[in-house]
């Protein structure tokens, strides 16, 4: 048997020296079995195979190779989902043999009807009709496919190619994905340009806003009459808030209306703002009228936008201009300390157990101010209207305007401009300027006592002493009558051994003498402790008016300051 499929008989030829052909079955290479394989069509003539029209060979490589086998298949896809219809397009042939063995033969009565009985058989490939009622159909694959000479005819046949329907739907399903890949290509390039123009814009703005906030961190204006630009020659610090424009705050807080004035701060007013979204902030305002709190403005700002402490109020941004220096805090709806302690009425709203909350929280942000922080920072100001109070009575260290900056272990300076409130100075910062930690820990143990007696230590006087509240409390704890210094609202919901432990930390920390106060990690451990026994106080620095100095003790030992008219005294204790 040959390559080509056929059995031959061959006789060797001495003389050619060569194979002659005797005999061989089939006779022509077509009539060879599936030679082109399915829906291969063979034409003796050129010795080669086609394709049916609609038709591709299965594998390129080996028609290429002149190996037929593996046939032909449809470039289209039949549609078998409707019978009712002809979705198909037919190739219509009739110089072609027909298929080896048809499968079905059926007789009809006319060539319409053999064409409805191909639609009732979805698998059919390929029918013809003898024109004398007999309809062969061929189902699966069709084989021995020969094209006919120019002169030849046989029966037309019909074969299957495919639904142009389903050609058309991909094209236009192509066509739709070209499209929408064009439109979404330019969407992308508009899109990006639109992004590279916005960027440019903006950075733009920003390096403009820049610019201004850079004049504004390095310019501070103060006013002596009419507005001059201090350079800030000497600093290159950084400030890590934002800058809001006057106009923007002006929006929040109703061009400062009386209904938001909140108070009347140290440096100027108060007042309550709110930003879109219900964004309520503090406004704290420095008037260039004033004269005054220039460097103390600049200095909060620098200062409170390094720390972060749940005991410390935020600061949210600032704003300067000519005739206007502005801070903004987080907005504390409960106000000061000082607006509940000293009110008869309100003072009723804080209990025990609440004060005793507030004098742990100041105590935990005094500590970090003095310890914890990336800056050691002594406040200077440390008093009960700079204690503000969150919707949940939570305490809020405040107003960090007089506040310094120690370098490293350094804990103590001295001052020629010496500012503060007197009641909660400590006398060696009153009388020499001098103030460390040990100052704030002073007004710390004032501020204790306030908020336990409801009274302010500057204006209470015991007629027959005349003592401020320090030497009342003192006169007290060594009558052993310390209770007797507790506000009398608080004498039901007391726990006693904690009002007398605070009253004891609270003397420890006014001593006259600045090594013998506690540092404010003491005084948490002490307050926080349980069964901790405590250090006996000494005598506290008392502050008496001047006129009653004449009759003091002569071993006492006094100093005046002239611009306050007090006197600070020593008494005898226990």
């Amino acid at each position: 048997m040959g390559v080509l499929g056929q059995i031959m008989q061959q006789t060797w030829l001495d003389g050619s020296i060569d194979w002659n052909l005797f005999w061989a079955q089939p006779r022509k290479q077509c009539d060879v079995y599936a030679k082109c394989g399915a829906f291969g069509v063979c034409d003796e003539a050129n010795a080669t195979c086609n394709c049916l029209s609609g038709y591709k060979p299965r594998s390129d490589r080996e028609w290429i190779s002149n190996d037929y086998s593996s046939g032909c298949v449809r470039e289209r896809n039949l549609q078998c989902d409707a019978v009712t219809d002809d979705k198909d397009s037919l190739w219509i042939n009739s110089i072609m043999t027909l298929p080896a063995s048809q499968d079905t033969n059926i007789t009809v009565g006319e060539a319409s009807q053999c064409r409805s009985a191909r639609f009732n058989n979805c698998s059919c490939t390929a029918y013809t009709y003898d024109g004398s009622r007999t309809c062969s159909i061929w189902t699966g694959d069709l084989f021995n496919l020969q094209q006919l000479g120019n002169n030849e005819t046989e029966r037309t046949i019909f074969v299957k190619r495919g639904s142009e329907a389903q050609n058309k739907a991909k094209k236009v399903m192509m066509q739709k994905a070209i499209v929408s890949s064009i439109i979404a290509f330019m969407v992308l390039l508009i899109g990006s340009f639109s992004y590279i123009y916005y960027r440019r814009k903006t950075a733009k703005r920003a390096d403009r806003s820049k610019g201004n906030q850079g004049a504004h961190i390095s310019h501070w204006h103060k006013v002596e009459g009419e507005a001059k630009v201090l350079m800030n020659e000497n600093s290159d610090e950084a400030i890590d808030v934002p800058y809001f424009p006057l106009e923007t705050i002006l929006a929040a807080t109703n061009n400062f209306s009386n209904a938001n004035k909140l108070g009347q701060g140290g440096f100027g007013p108060v007042y309550k703002g709110t930003f879109p979204g219900e964004k309520e902030i503090a406004v704290k305002t420095l008037s260039s009228h004033s004269g005054q709190g220039i460097d103390e403005f600049k200095n909060e700002v620098t200062l409170i936008a390094k720390l972060q402490h749940r005991n410390l109020v935020r600061l949210l941004g600032y704003c300067i201009n000519a005739m206007e220096h502005i801070l903004l805090y987080e907005y504390m709806p409960n106000k000061s300390l000082d607006i509940f302690i000293f009110d008869g009425t309100l003072c009723q709203l804080l209990d025990w157990n609440k004060r005793y909350d507030i004098i742990l929280g100041i105590a935990r942000g005094l500590a970090y101010l003095h310890h914890d922080s990336r800056l050691r920072i002594i406040h200077r100001d440390f008093k009960t209207s700079n204690i503000l109070l969150d919707e949940e009575m939570n305490p809020k260290i405040s107003d960090f305007g007089l506040a310094r900056i120690v370098e490293g272990k350094i804990t103590e300076a001295n001052t020629k401009k010496i500012m503060g409130t007197y009641g909660y100075m400590s006398p060696e910062y009153a009388l020499d300027g001098s103030f460390s930690i040990k100052s704030d820990v002073f007004s710390f143990g004032v501020v204790v006592l306030e908020t336990i007696s409801g009274r302010r230590n500057t204006g209470f006087y015991q007629s027959e002493n005349a003592l401020n509240l320090l030497g009342y409390a003192w006169k007290l704890w060594t009558e052993e009558e310390e209770i007797q210094l507790i506000e009398k609202s608080l004498l039901e919901s007391c726990n006693r051994s904690e009002v007398i432990k605070c009253i004891n930390v609270a003397l420890l920390c006014v001593q006259e003498d600045p090594n013998d106060r506690p540092n404010m990690s003491d005084v948490i451990l002490m307050l926080g402790g349980e069964g901790i026994s405590l250090p006996q106080p000494s005598r506290p620095a008392f502050v008496i008016r001047k006129h009653t100095t004449s009759t003091s003790s002569s071993s006492s030992k006094q100093y005046i300051v002239s611009n306050n008219q007090v006197t600070i005294t020593v008494e005898e204790g226990r």
